[in-house]
């Protein structure tokens, strides 16, 4: 029985330990499976932790910086445009932000900055909490570290891996940088409203402070509390809402300890319209032409440089004065009358001496993003190539004169006949004719006289890349490659400054932050030599005195300058000048988009453009001449001498020119064209007592081509032509008695081609009286005569009797009275009938010569005769009184 309660009281404590055995894996189950779960959680949320770290994007140093705005300055270094890009931005350094504004951030955006490694647990448990009972991106724990990596290197997802990689980096980046760099990133990339980038930037934009040391309480706490919500606490367009979040950030920098309540509550009372600048609406800038040009020569010059984003400070070339110039003349408001809207046009100007670049007009009302006509076009140049590519490079290597002869006549180039502009040829001509009345001709036979490839290098030392690297012979007229009035302008510089090119640039020097200063300022070359430089623009100045260029000419300046247009057949598409000084080179060019027909108003413009222009510039300048160099001779040649010839003794004056020779090549030998007559020879003269005349005669050898003038004095007066002739005789018949008559005969050349010969002269004595005894038919007449009572109806019968030719009365008086009717009271039909003759008393002496010679009132002084009124000569005969009466049949 014992053995039995015994044996039941064990199989109870057995079946209680068999329960409590059972119980007991279950539970160890339970808790594996639960401390499992656990483990896998914590690793799995430890993975994708990892995964997200791993994932997250490198501290790279490049996006930690921020784009800047570089800034351009003018020749005087003045600020004239912030290039920005798509975001205005200033640097500022750690060193140069206020106090002030540095404790209103830390107070408003992570007052416990300068204590924690790059995130902060405080904040992250309140983010959390929020996160929990108001949702997940309810409320945001990111310190500023936080703020710089996401705006460097995160998007602004509010997501788990955004928020993981966040908080890995920015205790990277709190380990790399001091805090303080940490803090000028921030400042530096946020975003302020109003198109403002980083706090400099901000602080011009509304309190038109460039200088943030010298930022305000009441401003600094603005600005810090703009880059929570830019737009809705602008205060340009919310000043309510700004006016409420500066106050907040206020109390905050009081509840840090920053400032007192009092210095809140003074800031609070700022009327924000008090401290606020009015907003500047973003306009085109009047120099954006010129800043395109600076933005691409920076980036060309300076490898990986972006001018909208490395902060840099870009000094310029400009001048202001002519850039402004330069607008005002292409503005559709200014003094040009444009042919229509749709023309175009681009201006250069450049220094003569340096290349710097003044002023660039890309266009009418340009704006930002047009094409710049002055810098970004290739358009066929025309005759403005001339000098460029066919008579510089003859001047330079063939040392031709301006007075080098070209024929100027029908000409075909590659099968095609070429023509001047006139369709017109002129025979020979210099090449200072050609290239001032811009022949076409002349240079497409220079430029294959000097050959292609040396034309070439010349013109590639001038700046001028050809299409295909290739020259053609039309290229001596601008009828291939194309370029632009920058190239233009410095191409022509380099004549007129001494033959020394530089490449037209804009930008001078470039400070780049934190590493120095770079200098961009090209080298000069010598294009060419001084003597070409200036024969160039010797015959260029012709051009503009009177040659195409006139209409641009600009009184008082000594400039040179070349017009150009470009043909395609029947029409011109393009029209250029380019003129220079020595101070000055300004290229123009006028067209359209498309090639089409310019009209003769639009071809004008260039010139209407250059003569303000240039005016302009020079005006109160004392601009000097181009100088000639010792290389260089002025030489008078005989024109149209082939080859040069000096002219001779003999030379008119009229048949000389002076041109430019360089001293090496000058003619030496001188013109036979021109010669001296040889004089006449056996020159005689007598009087002739049966006709009362003096006749003359002498010999010469080559009578051809030859004519013989005759002139006289009376008694040592002056001496008077009395007429010319081809013959070798002459009879001179009014004469006065008693009188001692010289006579000079010249040869003369009919062709003007050879020297007046050496006068060969002659002396004759006349009688002392030319009279006969009077017969008895006219004994009366003669006793009238003599007593001086002229009457008038003898007068009419001797008339009427009739006199010869020469003066004399009819065949029978002429043996008793030669020389009756003579009109020796020359040229004055109006004569006093009391004027008395020397020898006798005449009957009426206002007769005299139809056309010439004096009929003083005191009467003739020699012959007698009844009226000169219609047998006087129309050339006259000589008298004491000087009188001129050349007779027409005294030959």
């Amino acid at each position: 029985m014992a053995n039995d309660s015994q044996s039941r009281t064990a199989r109870r404590k057995q079946m209680k330990t068999s329960k409590k055995s059972k119980k007991s894996p279950k539970f160890k189950k339970i808790f594996m499976i639960l401390l499992t779960i656990g483990i896998v959680l914590m690793l799995g949320v430890g993975g994708l932790f990892a995964y997200y770290v791993a994932a997250a994007p490198e501290l790279d140093e490049s996006k930690l910086s921020v784009p800047f705005s570089s800034k351009v300055y003018d020749e005087n270094g003045e600020l004239v445009a912030d290039l920005a890009g798509d975001e205005r931005r200033t640097k500022v350094t750690y060193d140069e932000i206020p106090t002030v504004l540095k404790d209103a951030v830390i107070a408003t955006e992570d007052a416990r900055f300068y204590s924690h490694f790059g995130i902060d647990f405080r904040r992250i448990g309140g983010a959390v909490l929020a996160n929990i009972t108001e949702g997940f991106g309810a409320e945001g724990a990111s310190t500023i570290t936080q703020q710089v990596v996401k705006q460097s290197f995160l998007t602004s997802d509010k997501t788990l891996k955004r928020k993981v990689q966040e908080q890995y980096l920015a205790i990277k980046l709190d380990q790399d940088y001091s805090k303080e760099k940490i803090l000028e990133m921030y400042l530096n990339k946020n975003y302020y409203g109003a198109g403002a980038y980083g706090v400099a930037e901000a602080a011009e934009t509304y309190f038109g402070k460039n200088d943030i040391s010298k930022l305000t309480l009441p401003e600094a706490a603005l600005l810090a509390g703009l880059p929570q919500r830019p737009s809705g606490y602008m205060p340009f367009d919310n000043p309510d809402l700004a006016k409420d979040r500066m106050s907040t950030v206020l109390s905050l920098m009081v509840q840090h300890g920053k400032i007192t309540e009092a210095e809140a509550e003074e800031a609070r009372q700022v009327n924000l319209k008090d401290i606020l600048v009015e907003e500047q609406q973003q306009k085109t800038n009047p120099y954006q032409a010129f800043i395109d040009r600076v933005a691409k020569e920076v980036e060309k010059k300076m490898d990986g440089a972006d001018i909208y984003k490395d902060g840099l400070k870009i000094y310029t070339t400009l001048d202001p004065k002519a850039q402004d110039q330069v607008e005002q003349l292409l503005s559709s408001d200014g003094p040009i009358s444009w042919p229509d809207e749709e023309l175009r046009t681009g201006v250069a100007v450049t220094n003569t001496k340096t290349g710097a670049i003044k002023a660039i007009g890309g266009g009418r009302d340009y704006e930002k993003g047009n094409l710049n006509f002055a810098t970004d076009i290739k358009r066929q140049p025309g005759s403005t190539f001339k000098p460029i590519t066919a008579y510089g490079p003859a001047i330079q290597y063939d040392k031709i004169s301006t007075y080098h002869q070209i024929k100027d006549e029908p000409l075909e180039v590659n099968g095609k006949e070429v023509n001047n502009f006139d369709n017109r040829f002129r025979g020979w001509v210099s090449a200072r004719y050609a290239l001032s009345r811009s022949l076409n001709i002349p240079a497409l036979k220079t430029i294959e006289e000097v050959g292609l490839d040396r034309a070439k290098e010349f013109a590639e030392g001038l700046g001028i890349k050809f299409n295909d690297d290739k020259i053609h012979q039309m290229d001596a007229i601008g009828g291939g490659t194309g370029v632009n009035p920058v190239q233009l302008a410095g191409s022509y510089a380099a004549f007129g400054n001494e033959g020394v090119y530089t490449e037209p640039y804009t930008v001078t020097k470039v400070e780049v932050p934190g590493e120095g200063t770079i200098d961009l300022t090209p080298e000069s070359s010598s294009a060419m030599n001084s003597y070409t430089a200036f024969m160039i623009s010797d015959m260029l100045q012709t051009t503009m005195s009177e040659g195409t260029g006139t209409a641009a000419n600009v009184p008082g300046v000594p400039d040179a300058g070349k017009t150009g247009t470009t043909n395609r057949g029947d029409f011109a598409p393009d029209s250029w000048f380019n003129g220079y000084t020595t101070d000055y080179s300004i290229s123009i060019w006028t067209g359209y988009d498309e090639e089409k027909a310019l009209s003769q108003a639009a071809k004008d413009i260039p010139k209407q453009i250059y003569r303000p222009l240039m005016a302009s510039l020079s005006e109160g300048k004392d601009t000097a001449d181009f100088k000639k160099p010792d290389s260089v001779a002025w030489v008078d040649v005989e024109e149209d001498s082939r080859p040069a010839r000096l002219p001779s003794d003999y030379t008119p004056d009229s048949r000389i020119v002076t041109e430019l020779f360089h001293v090496d090549n000058q003619p030496s030998k001188v013109s036979e064209v021109f010669q001296k007559l040889d004089p006449v020879q056996s020159l005689s003269g007598a009087f002739n007592e049966e006709s009362g005349s003096i006749d003359l005669s002498w010999n010469y050898e080559e009578k051809d081509g030859v004519t013989f003038r005759i002139a006289a004095s009376i008694d040592g007066g002056e001496s008077r032509e009395l007429t010319t002739t081809k013959e070798t005789e002459l009879e001179i018949t009014s004469i006065d008695p008693g009188a001692t008559y010289e006579f000079s005969v010249v040869a003369v050349s009919d062709n003007e081609d050879a020297e007046n010969s050496d006068p060969a002269t002659v002396q004759v004595q006349t009688p002392g009286s030319l009279q006969e005894e009077p017969t008895e038919e006219n004994e009366d007449e003669n006793q009238n005569e003599d007593d001086g009572n002229a009457d008038q109806e003898n007068e009419q019968e001797n008339q009427d009797e009739g006199n010869n030719e020469n003066g004399n009365g009819n065949e029978e008086n002429n043996d008793n009275n030669n020389g009756n009717g003579n009109g020796n009271g020359n040229g004055n039909e109006n004569g006093d009938d009391s004027d008395n003759n020397q020898d006798g008393n005449g009957d009426d002496n206002s007769g005299g010569n139809n056309d010439g010679g004096n009929n003083d009132d005191s009467g003739n002084n020699d012959g007698n005769g009844d009226s000169g009124q219609d047998s006087g000569s129309d050339e006259g005969s000589p008298s004491e009184d000087g009188s001129n009466n050349q007779q027409d049949d005294a030959a």
